[in-house]
C-alpha cells in the first residue's frame, strides 16, 4: 500500500499522489484560518463540532505558549478526506514575526488559500506573500471570512482583495444576506442557484428575482475572466454572439486556470456555521493540482552535485524534507516532513543531510551535517494527533518520530543515494538580544537549548561576540522573541535574563603626538630597564596599523625593535580608553634607551605598551563606531517616513530605487548602535509593509555626547 490515512467512518484507504492535495492557509492574525481549518474538518467528518479527533495519539508542542500569547506561533499541519482524496491542511501562523513557518509552509503545499477578514481586509505582509507564490506560479484562491461580524463587508472585501492581488481575483459565490444583514446562504454566480443555509443546512434553490439582477453584473466579469483563461478560442465569440455558455464547460476551463495558477476564485465562508465549507471543499479537490502537477525543487549530492530532476513517484528513490520539528516531553522529537518522490516507512534508515550554509551562504542555519538514522512510528497529523501509516507515500505530508539529528530544512533519503534538497529561502533574522544564565549550571543548559532552537527554526541566529563576549540572540521581532524566551524558561527549564546588545566600538589616536614609553624596574639582582620615544598619529579610516622605524645611533638595539612593535600591538587589542581594540594608526618609533645587562624582550614590550598608553593621554583617543549598509523596501507611499526615521538615527540616505509594484528601495549608512530596534520600529512605522537588509560597512568616529552615553550605560 502506498498509504493509510484514517478519518471518522471511514475505511483504511490507498492514498497515490494523484489523490492528495496540499494547501497552505495565509492570512494575517486573527483572520480566522485556524477557526477554518477545524470548519474542513468538520465538513469532512474528520472531527466532531466540539473539535474532538476520533482516534490517534495526542501530542502538544505549542498550545501553552499559543494559548498564554493568545497567538498562533506555529506551522501545523491537519489531514483529512474529502470524495476519496486526501487534504493535507497547512496553516500558518499570521503574525509577521513568523513569516518563517509560512515559507515552510509555502514549501510543504502545492496550492495556497489566502484568508481575508471581511472586517480588517489586506495587511502588508499577505500581500508581499501573495507575490510570492505569485512569483512561481503558485495556484491560489481567497476565503472571505468575518461575514457574521457586525462590520463585515464582503463587497468591500472584494474590492481590496482585487487592488491588492491583481488581476484574476473574481467570485464564484455571492453570500445570501437574511434579514440582519448576517449570511444565510450563496449564490452561486456560475450555477445561478442559491443555496439557502439558514436551516443549517444547505437547500438549492432557483434564486428569485431580486438575486437576478443583483448576480448579473459580478456573473458577466466572472465568465469573461474564464474565457479569457479558457484554452477553447471560440468560447469568446460565441459568449459575444450570445450564447449562454454551459455552467459545465466554464467549470472545467475555471478548474484548469485555477490549477495553473492563472485564476483565483473567492468564496465567502462563514466557518462557524459551515457556510461555504463544501464549495470550497470542492475548489480544493477540483482545481487545485496534485503533487504531480507541482515542479519540484532541484536535489543535489551533499557535495553540491546535481543530480537527476524529482518526479514525483512513489516507486522512485526517497527524497523528502523535514519542514518542522517539535520537541515534546511525552513523544519526544517529531518530524513534520514532505515527501517529494518514494516511500517513508517506519522502522527503515534513511540518510539525513543538512548543509544551508552551501546555498544560503556562512552563518546561514544550522552546522552541515550527514548522519544516517532509523524512522520511528510515520503517522498523519491532525494538528495534535497523530494517526499512525503503513508508510507514507510521494506527495504526501507525514511525521516521523525518533528523527533525532534531523533538523527543519534536512533532507532525507535512501543510504544507498544520499541527497540534498536546495532549501527554501528564509528571512533573515534582524533583532539581537543577549542573553545570559543566572547560575554556572544553567550555563551548559543555556547553550544546549540555544542549539534545539536554531536546528527547529531556521529564522534563528545564534552568535558569542568575541568582541563584548556576549551571547546574542537573533530572532524575527518581539513577538518570535517571546516565544523563544518562554521555550528556554520552559521546555528546557533555563533561568535565563536579557540585557541591551553591546556594539564593537574601535578606538583610535585623536591627534598626532610625540610619546615615551619607561619601563625601568630596580629592586636588586636582574632588573629591568626600557625606553623608547615614538611618535603616534591617526590614519585614514581602514588604513589599519603601521609601525615604522626610525631609530638612529642605535639607542634601540636592533634586536629589540620588534619587541617594541609586539608591545604595541598587544596594547592596541586591549585598548587605551575604554577597553576597545584600536585602530588606524601609525606609530613611528624614533628613539629611546637600553642597558647592557637589565634590557630583554619584555622590558621593550612593556615600554613599547607603555608608550601608547602615553600617546593616548596626550594626543586624546577617538572613539569609532560599526557603520552598516541598509537597504529598506517598502511601499512607496512610506518613502518618506522611512527617510525621515533614517535621519533622526543619525543615517546618511545614500539612494532611492525603485522596487516595482508600487514599492521603493532606499539605500542608507546607519549606526550599529541605532539599528538594534530597527526590525520593531520599521514593521510599526510601514504598517507592515516594510523589510530590510543590513551588512557591515566600516568603522566611522562617534560623536562625543555618544560616546558619553555608552560609556556610562557599559559601566552601569
Amino acid at each position: 500500500m502506498a498509504g493509510n490515512v484514517r478519518a471518522r467512518g471511514s475505511e483504511v484507504t490507498q492514498v497515490t499522489p494523484d489523490r492528495i492535495r496540499n494547501v497552505v492557509l495565509i492570512g494575517h492574525a486573527a483572520s480566522g484560518k485556524t477557526t477554518l481549518v477545524e470548519a474542513l474538518l468538520v465538513a469532512t467528518g474528520a472531527i466532531g463540532r466540539a473539535g474532538r479527533v476520533e482516534d490517534g495519539t495526542t501530542v502538544s508542542d505549542h498550545e501553552d505558549v499559543e494559548h498564554r500569547l493568545g497567538r498562533s506561533v506555529a506551522l501545523s499541519v491537519a489531514s483529512t478526506t474529502h470524495d476519496g482524496v486526501k487534504i493535507n491542511l497547512v496553516d500558518t501562523p499570521g503574525h509577521a514575526d513568523f513569516v518563517g513557518e509560512v515559507r515552510a509552509g509555502l514549501r510543504a503545499a502545492d496550492a495556497a488559500l489566502f484568508v481575508v477578514s471581511a472586517v480588517d481586509g489586506v495587511d502588508g505582509i499577505t500581500r508581499m506573500l501573495w507575490e510570492e507564490c505569485a512569483g512561481v506560479q503558485m495556484p491560489r484562491a481567497v476565503v472571505v471570512t468575518h461575514l457574521d461580524q457586525q462590520r463585515g463587508d464582503f463587497d468591500g472585501a472584494l474590492t481590496i482583495c482585487q487592488r491588492a492581488f491583481g488581476d484574476g481575483v473574481q467570485p464564484l459565490f455571492l453570500p445570501l444576506l437574511d434579514d440582519t444583514e448576517v449570511p444565510a446562504g450563496l449564490i452561486g454566480l456560475l450555477t445561478q442557484q442559491v443555496y439557502d443555509h439558514s436551516s443549517g443546512r444547505t437547500v438549492t434553490r432557483d434564486p428569485g428575482p431580486e438575486h437576478v439582477a443583483a448576480i448579473e453584473a459580478p456573473r458577466t466579469s466572472l465568465i469573461e475572466g474564464i474565457i479569457q483563461e479558457s484554452e477553447d478560442d471560440t468560447l469568446l465569440d460565441r459568449w459575444l454572439n450570445g450564447e449562454d455558455i454551459a455552467a459545465e464547460t466554464l467549470l472545467t476551463d475555471l478548474e484548469t486556470a485555477v490549477a495553473r495558477g492563472s485564476f483565483h476564485p473567492v468564496l465567502p465562508v462563514n466557518a462557524l456555521t459551515g457556510l461555504g465549507t463544501h464549495h470550497l471543499l470542492e475548489v480544493i479537490r477540483r482545481g487545485f493540482p496534485s503533487p504531480l502537477e507541482h515542479p519540484l525543487p532541484g536535489v543535489y549530492t551533499p557535495h553540491g552535485v546535481p543530480k537527476e530532476p524529482l518526479t514525483c513517484d512513489a516507486s522512485g528513490p526517497l527524497v523528502a524534507e523535514v519542514v518542522k520539528t517539535t520537541s515534546d516531553p511525552y513523544v519526544g522529537r517529531l518530524s513534520i516532513i514532505r515527501i517529494f518522490s518514494g516511500a517513508l516507512a517506519p522502522d527503515v534508515a534513511v540518510h539525513v543531510s543538512g548543509h544551508f550554509e552551501q546555498f544560503a551562504g556562512p552563518g546561514r542555519g544550522h552546522d552541515s551535517h550527514d548522519v544516517d538514522e532509523r524512522v520511528g512510528a510515520v503517522s498523519s497529523v491532525q494538528g495534535a494527533t497523530l494517526t499512525p501509516l503503513d508508510r507514507g507515500t510521494a506527495g504526501d505530508i507525514v511525521a516521523a518520530a525518533r528523527l533525532v539529528r534531523a533538523e527543519t530544512g534536512d533532507t532525507l533519503s535512501d543510504i544507498s543515494s544520499p541527497a540534498l534538497m536546495e532549501p527554501w529561502t528564509m528571512p533573515e533574522p534582524l533583532l539581537p538580544t543577549a542573553v545570559t544564565a543566572r547560575s554556572s549550571v544553567d550555563e551548559d543548559k543555556l547553550a544546549q537549548g540555544l542549539a534545539r532552537l536554531v536546528a527547529e527554526d531556521p529564522t534563528v541566529r545564534v552568535e558569542m561576540n568575541p568582541e563584548t563576549h556576549q551571547m546574542v540572540l537573533w530572532s524575527m521581532g518581539e513577538a518570535h522573541l517571546e516565544v523563544l524566551l518562554d521555550k528556554l524558561r520552559r521546555r528546557h527549564s533555563i533561568d535565563i535574563d536579557t540585557e541591551p546588545v553591546k556594539v564593537s566600538l574601535r578606538e583610535t589616536i585623536a591627534k598626532k603626538t610625540l610619546a615615551k614609553g619607561r619601563h625601568v624596574k630596580q629592586s636588586g639582582g636582574h632588573g629591568q630597564y626600557a625606553v623608547c620615544d615614538v611618535e603616534v598619529e591617526p590614519l585614514p579610516e581602514g588604513a589599519g596599523f603601521e609601525f615604522v622605524d626610525r631609530v638612529v645611533g642605535g639607542s634601540v638595539p636592533r634586536q629589540f625593535i620588534p619587541s617594541v612593535e609586539k608591545g604595541v600591538r598587544a596594547q592596541m587589542e586591549k585598548g587605551v580608553a575604554a577597553g576597545y581594540p584600536m585602530v588606524d594608526l601609525r606609530v613611528t618609533l624614533v628613539g629611546g634607551k637600553a642597558h647592557s645587562v637589565d634590557s630583554s624582550d619584555a622590558a621593550f614590550q612593556m615600554a613599547g605598551a607603555l608608550a601608547l598608553k602615553d600617546a593616548a593621554a596626550s594626543g586624546g583617543v577617538a572613539m569609532l563606531e560599526p557603520i552598516d549598509e541598509v537597504h529598506v523596501t517598502v511601499d512607496d507611499e512610506y518613502v518618506g517616513n522611512v527617510m525621515g526615521d533614517l535621519s533622526s538615527r543619525r543615517g546618511r540616505v545614500t539612494g532611492t530605487t525603485s522596487a516595482g509594484n508600487g514599492r521603493t528601495e532606499v539605500s542608507a549608512e546607519v549606526p550599529e548602535l541605532e539599528l538594534t530596534r530597527y526590525a520593531t520600529d520599521l514593521r510599526s512605522l510601514a504598517h507592515g509593509t516594510g523589510i530590510f537588509t543590513r551588512q557591515y560597512a566600516r568603522h566611522a568616529p562617534m560623536p562625543q555626547h555618544q560616546v558619553e552615553k555608552v560609556l556610562a550605560a557599559e559601566g552601569s
